[in-house]
């Protein structure tokens, strides 16, 4: 139980720490510059903690848990980020007028990295309270 409680919270750190520095530190003046007035001046809090919490939960079960090794659930998570990142990206793609082609790679390149750095962080601290 223990190391169970120990790999989702360094999932939820982890997931939660590595996208506020993507957003509000490395990609700032990337989605200034591409999204502009798409943009919220502020992020609506509610959207975004509905979006973690549920992200989590399915990062945690679907790549965390059943993982053997950090490595399986980092290919689990990147698996994840592979498509729903993609899924994100290439609906507002062809929904949105004016959504900008150049970020779709990025921000799905993102996506798989993120989902399985977080998976594999999770994974690895469970294994070792575990041991």
């Amino acid at each position: 139980m223990k190391s169970k409680l120990g790999g989702f919270l360094a999932t939820a750190v982890s997931l939660t720490l590595l996208d506020l520095l993507w957003i509000a530190v490395l990609a700032r003046d990337l989605y200034q510059r591409l999204l502009g007035p798409l943009l919220r001046p502020e992020p609506y809090l509610p959207a975004a903690a509905a979006f973690y919490v549920m992200y989590l939960l399915f990062v945690w079960t679907v790549a965390v848990l059943p993982s053997r090794s950090p490595g399986q659930a980092f290919a689990r998570g990147a698996a994840m980020g592979f498509f729903g990142y993609g899924v994100y990206e290439l609906t507002n793609w062809a929904m949105l007028q004016g959504w900008p082609a150049q970020l779709v790679p990025i921000d799905w390149t993102w996506g798989i990295f993120l989902t399985g750095s977080c998976a594999a962080v999770g994974a690895w601290v469970q294994q070792k309270l575990s041991a």
